[in-house]
């Protein structure tokens, strides 16, 4: 079965057959989902999601592009969220100054915050990365990220990147559709660089649907393109990375058989 690590099924892209989807995952070879969260008012649906579905778990957090949305007391929301028994992360958090940096200041701080949080409640983090790859590394760093663990959705970064964020972040690194395309020579080399058992794989569904789905709306049921993609750059049968990379997922978020 292959672990869906990132996935937004809250996103209105899915509202015409968000159930009908979900519900045909385990027919599908999808084992296990964990849906991300971008700002706090979409946690009411992730968790009817998780209590709906056994297969789906569920992150809280605010992305980079949505600090603006944070309240004076949003750390206390995110607590309160994260006390649900299918919460397992705090996420999506990080850095992008890709859309724009008039929020630089707000997002480096309320990424810091956001960690503080999750080494407290002894949760692991999923790190947003765009476009901010020494600041994002400098406040993990800083922040003492390894205490927590966590991971790198949708990595962008370099193959030097890869020992710190394994070694010394005790973090893992998570390859999605971008891997497939034909200029994707970086993120190969990346991927090369990380350890097996540090190794997940991704949708961002709906967003980054993979060759040949480009373009298209993603779903975990084209997760298969990434491992085979990852399978051509380790020379390891798909089936055994899709188990590896499962089990990786599982010992991540602690979910236990």
């Amino acid at each position: 079965m292959i672990f869906d690590t990132h996935a937004h099924y809250n996103d209105e892209a899915f509202n015409e057959d968000r159930d009908e989807l979900l519900a045909s995952m385990p027919q599908k070879n999808v084992g296990l989902i964990m849906n991300a969260c971008s700002k706090l008012s979409e946690m009411d649906d992730i968790i009817d999601m998780c209590d709906k579905y056994p297969f789906v778990y569920g992150a809280v957090g605010i992305h980079p592009e949505e600090v603006e949305t944070a309240s004076d007391e949003y750390l206390a929301e995110i607590e309160k969220y994260a006390k649900h028994h299918k919460i397992l992360a705090i996420g999506e958090i990080g850095l992008d100054y890709y859309w724009t940096t008039d929020t630089k200041e707000s997002q480096k701080r309320i990424f810091r915050e956001q960690i503080r949080l999750a080494r407290r409640l002894d949760m692991p983090v999923i790190v947003h990365d765009r476009e901010a790859h020494g600041d994002t590394m400098q406040i993990l760093r800083e922040e003492n990220v390894s205490e927590c663990g966590g991971v790198f959705h949708c990595y962008s970064g370099s193959a030097e990147m890869v020992k710190e964020i394994t070694e010394k972040f005790n973090m893992y690194v998570a390859f999605g559709g971008s891997l497939t395309f034909k200029n994707a020579v970086k993120p190969r080399e990346a991927a090369k660089a990380v350890p097996l058992d540090r190794l997940l794989v991704e949708t961002d569904c709906p967003y980054m649907a993979p060759v040949p789905f480009r373009g298209k709306r993603n779903c975990s049921a084209y997760i298969d393109k990434v491992l085979l993609t990852l399978s051509d750059i380790f020379d390891i049968p798909a089936p055994e990375l899709e188990q590896i990379t499962f089990e990786n997922g599982k010992r991540l978020f602690r979910i236990e058989d």
